[in-house]
């Protein structure tokens, strides 16, 4: 059996940023749309490749500690230097390169997220504002309908 390297989990974590990538771009496209139940969906599926990369991630942390290095990408990436592979070097290189994909993408899905958010809070904050600047609000804080409107109670009489 082949003693584990740093290098070990690379072509696995660059097949698993991949799908993330994969993911983030669907996330994109469910959150420009308003797709609540498409992201119900894929969030919980993205969590998954997340904790299996963070694995991978970890064996890769423990090679690097056990051979000296940093456990850490400055570890890495000295290792991979002096190592002199030039397919961990390659490897190590196309992972940084999809991470910072990755990050790029997952920071314009939070500039979605903030956007739909403050849409969102924009029309229960108008839900509960009177229209014609009077005291009655159509809903409370509770979300439910302020009192103080037309009263729907029957006279018996």
């Amino acid at each position: 059996m082949p003693t584990a390297t740093p290098s070990t989990t690379l072509a696995q974590e660059l097949a698993l940023i991949t799908s993330v990538l994969d993911l983030m771009t669907q996330e994109q496209q469910l959150l420009v749309s308003a797709d609540t139940a498409g992201l119900d969906e894929l969030t919980p599926r993205k969590a998954q490749v997340v904790v299996a990369m963070t694995a991978l991630a970890q064996q890769r942390h423990a090679c690097l500690a056990a051979a000296g290095f940093a456990a850490d990408d400055g570890g890495m990436q000295a290792w991979v230097e002096g190592s002199g592979a030039a397919d961990a070097l390659a490897g190590w290189q196309a992972l940084l390169d999809k991470t910072r994909e990755a990050k790029e993408l997952n920071r314009i899905n939070g500039m979605l997220i903030t956007r739909q958010l403050s849409h969102t809070q924009g029309l229960i904050n108008a839900m509960r504002t009177p229209a014609g600047g009077g005291d009655a609000a159509v809903y409370g804080k509770s979300g439910q309908a302020a009192p103080g409107g037309p009263s729907k109670r029957y006279v018996v009489g």
